[in-house]
């Protein structure tokens, strides 16, 4: 562990792969950044970009002294590391009082498609939504909701304006007539959200492996590391890197 912590607390590498974490709290403000400065008048603008700053510096501390007391495994081919992970996220996002993922996607569809006004192009958004969030649709619902989307805009013989209360009830009939042969019930969506919760744990996992695998490979190309044997990468462990 003592080769370990040598071979990798030089790497620049591994430390950059850190950002993988830090990106969970987006909160990487250097701390000169909230050195004081020379006195001068104090404006309403600069209590409030303080109020700011200050909340900041807060949450990424709290990140920090989480995963300071956490130990996270580099194995994203065990279910019970890639558990541990997104557990140790999730009290940082509840610490820092941040969204999950799934609150986060739920946020951009309320805000960019509020002043949308025909069902068409909300699907759409939804759909730029997803393929921007990096999301897949392996059950294939967004095929099945421009179906419905289709077949509604076929009765009512115009295009669906989301103001249009009976054409939007007709159209969320089709959405759970596609749900139930999909198998998607409301009561399961929990569920689906733990399971994107972990698919991007996992992803997360496989980043920070690969990041410290390059890290040791360029290391052990230095001539003071050649006779060394390079640790396995489930033993390393990240605290003493923070």
């Amino acid at each position: 562990m003592a080769y370990a912590s040598r071979f990798l607390s030089r790497s620049k590498q591994l430390q950059g792969s850190l950002g993988v974490l830090q990106q969970q709290h987006n909160a990487i403000i250097p701390v000169r950044a909230f050195a004081k400065e020379a006195a001068r008048p104090t404006f309403k603008g600069d209590e409030m970009l303080k109020g700011v700053f200050t909340e900041i510096k807060n949450k990424f501390q709290a990140a920090v002294d989480i995963l300071r007391k956490e130990k996270i495994t580099l194995a994203p081919e065990d279910p019970a590391a890639v558990k541990q992970y997104a557990n140790v996220m999730k009290t940082i996002r509840q610490k820092a009082d941040m969204f999950s993922e799934s609150q986060r996607i739920k946020y951009d569809i309320e805000n960019e498609t509020k002043e949308i006004p025909d069902a068409r192009a909300y699907l759409l958004k939804l759909k730029d939504i997803r393929t921007r969030r990096g999301l897949t649709d392996e059950l294939g619902a967004e095929a099945m909701m421009f179906e419905a989307l289709e077949k509604v805009e076929k009765d009512i013989k115009k295009p669906l304006l989301r103001s249009d209360k009976k054409g939007m009830d007709l159209l969320v009939a089709e959405f759970e007539k596609g749900n139930k042969k999909l198998g998607i019930r409301k009561e399961d969506l929990p569920k689906y959200e733990e399971n994107l919760e972990l698919s991007i744990a996992k992803a997360q996992l496989d980043e920070l492996k690969s990041d410290a695998l390059e890290a040791m490979e360029s290391q052990k190309k230095k001539e003071e590391f050649k006779d060394e044997e390079m640790p396995d990468v489930k033993s390393l462990d990240i605290r003493n890197f923070m």
